[in-house]
């Protein structure tokens, strides 16, 4: 949308509304947003957390609560795995995917962030003092109790504890140790993408594997979540 200098009082109006309209949902997510400068910037105003740039208030459209809440995760999930690794400002980030773990946790959520160089950053999502927070999250593959606490108890599949496998995954092939095996779940079926790669949606379609899932660590920074169809020996 452009706006000229005749009609730049409508668009102050504009920007006004969905400034409130945004602040007020991210308050109701427990998330705090920064001063939006609607007043000089109009609808091109950026919405910011803690000075990180979510996108202008014109990115944002018509979005319900849900979207408005993906839109700010992702990019805090992005910064928090770039700051993990002290990583160089123009390193990309790939992927952002959720770990389907068993409840209840002491954290909302749990992510992988997938940077270009295939490094994969654990991301939780806590509440902390009324606010979301977005930190690493300290994984241990030879730690037992923490898996259990994140996929239950351990199961038996066709292949083994400690057997060395490849893996198949988005068309690349991994080799690694499976370190733990867990019941069939959530199956990924469908993706969103954005410009810089993909995330799950909610509304997202999922399907059950009949097989065991196994937990493949192929030291890349966080295991590996896979069906039996992408195992091999």
């Amino acid at each position: 949308m452009s706006y000229s200098r005749r009609n730049i009082v409508g668009e102050q109006q504009e920007a006004c509304q969905k400034a409130q309209q945004i602040t007020a949902v991210c308050e109701q997510l427990h998330i705090t947003l920064d001063p939006i400068d609607w007043q000089h910037l109009g609808m091109r105003a950026p919405v910011k957390v803690n000075s990180i740039e979510i996108a202008s208030l014109l990115d944002f459209g018509q979005r319900d609560n849900d979207d408005i809440l993906r839109r700010v995760q992702i990019k805090l999930f992005e910064r928090a795995a770039l700051e993990t690794i002290h990583a160089q400002a123009d390193l990309k980030v790939l992927m952002w995917s959720p770990v389907d773990v068993v409840r209840p946790q002491e954290f909302l959520s749990l992510w992988i962030i997938t940077l270009e160089t295939d490094e994969r950053i654990p991301i939780v999502e806590s509440t902390r003092n009324g606010q979301r927070v977005y930190e690493h999250y300290q994984f241990d593959g030879h730690d037992g109790q923490q898996l259990t606490k994140l996929f239950g108890p351990v199961c038996e599949g066709e292949y083994h504890l400690g057997d060395r496998v490849t893996i198949k995954v988005r068309e690349r092939q991994y080799t690694g140790e499976i370190i733990y095996i867990i019941p069939p779940g959530k199956t990924l079926t469908n993706r969103k993408h954005s410009s810089k790669g993909y995330h799950t949606i909610s509304g997202t379609a999922y399907t059950n594997d009949v097989a065991s899932r196994y937990i493949v660590d192929c030291n890349d920074g966080f295991p590996h979540i896979v069906n039996q169809s992408q195992v091999t020996k």
